[in-house]
């Protein structure tokens, strides 16, 4: 859930709902926020009210990035370009290609957030020479992809292969 609270637009990463004894229920929540990344508690009482914010997800095409940092999109359903900044996006794009349609999170007009799928699929593009004998124990080597993106991958991965990678935590699941 993302809550607006003073202009922020902050997303609730975790809460606890706690009844001691006879008293009334208080909660607990932490919050993220969306635009700076700053995390934040706070306790809220029954009688506590809250701003939901309405968030739209629609489909935009990663077209390339501006030499100031900037990545430009293009929304598929009215054409238009925007921009994200890199503070914004973060480390997310490099799982992203160019010309790849991904989903962007938009409050109101303004877009805020790009929505990752939890695989993606990329090519290998530089990866050290696998070294014989070094089977014995689970060895990783690191791997540059075709987005720049360097990933550890294990000793058998080279240059050229498809492999599959977990976005929330940049980890190898296998070849594709």
């Amino acid at each position: 859930m993302v809550l607006e609270q003073d202009g922020k637009l902050l997303l609730v990463t975790d809460y606890l709902h706690h009844t001691p004894g006879n008293l009334r229920a208080i909660i607990h929540i932490k919050t993220r926020d969306l635009q700076s990344g700053a995390t934040g508690a706070a306790r809220l009482s029954s009688g506590d009210t809250l701003e939901i914010a309405y968030l739209e997800r629609r489909k935009a095409e990663y077209l390339y990035r501006e030499a100031n940092g900037d990545y430009i999109f293009m929304d598929s359903e009215n054409y238009e370009q925007f921009n994200l900044p890199l503070s914004l996006v973060g480390d997310k794009m490099g799982f992203v290609k160019e010309n790849e349609t991904c989903e962007v999170t938009y409050h109101g007009t303004n877009p805020i957030d790009v929505e990752l799928p939890t695989t993606v699929v990329l090519e290998v593009t530089e990866a050290e020479p696998a070294t014989k004998g070094n089977t014995a124990t689970n060895v990783k080597k690191e791997a540059v992809v075709e987005t720049g993106m360097t990933v550890k991958v294990p000793a058998h991965i080279s240059i050229g292969d498809q492999i599959k990678i977990r976005t929330a935590d940049s980890e190898f699941m296998g070849r594709a």
